[in-house]
């Protein structure tokens, strides 16, 4: 005897991290920056240039949204050129580089990470890249360099020479947004690649 057919319901497509297209969540983080970390008006930058637009990105990158879907972000372009750590000058880098550590585990594709002190420690191992285990070197590894903001490119060129310093090959760097006022310029001269995931025309 053939007993009752049991046909399972269809299981909703709940709209988790999963489900979203990269296209969703990048919008999304666009808006956030846009409301959390970009201001106008008469800044001074860093490099000591002037500016009409300001961008803070520790806001965006501090919140529990933002910094998913930054880590997210940047783990889809990460992934695909096939690294062997990254890492970055503190302390723009640090929050991004924490986040994408513990999003890259949780996904299932994890990317190995460090920072640069912009000092060294007076102590201890009077370390300069912190991250790395005992047995850990960054010695014929293939690093890329990240940061949350590039202007003119001079934080992540400071990492760029510390990990070639440390042996490491270095041809590729990556930051949540360029402001396209010569960073990529001044990087292709290092022969390196800079990559980003927003820019700054695109805040109008």
């Amino acid at each position: 005897m053939v007993g009752p057919m049991i046909v399972e319901a269809p299981v909703a497509m709940s709209n988790t991290p999963d489900n979203r297209s990269r296209a969703q969540d990048e919008a999304a983080l666009l808006e956030l920056i846009r409301a959390r970390s970009f201001r106008r008006g008469k800044f001074k930058l860093v490099s000591g240039a002037e500016s009409d637009r300001y961008f803070n990105l520790k806001p965006t990158m501090m919140d529990p949204q933002g910094a998913f879907l930054a880590a997210r972000a940047f783990i889809d372009r990460i992934v695909p050129e096939g690294v062997d750590y990254v890492g970055g000058l503190e302390m723009g880098a640090v929050p991004i580089i924490g986040a994408l550590a513990a999003v890259s585990h949780a996904e299932g594709r994890p990317i190995r990470s460090f920072f640069q002190r912009k000092t060294a420690k007076e102590y201890g191992a009077q370390l300069a890249l912190e991250g790395l285990g005992p047995d850990e070197t960054l010695e014929g590894k293939r690093v890329m360099v990240l940061d949350d903001v590039a202007t003119s490119g001079g934080s992540i060129l400071k990492t760029v020479e510390a990990a070639r310093a440390a042996g490491a090959g270095v041809d590729v760097a990556m930051v949540l947004l360029d402001r396209e006022e010569g960073a990529q310029e001044a990087l292709a001269k290092a022969g390196v690649r800079l990559l980003s995931v927003f820019k700054a025309s695109q805040f109008g």
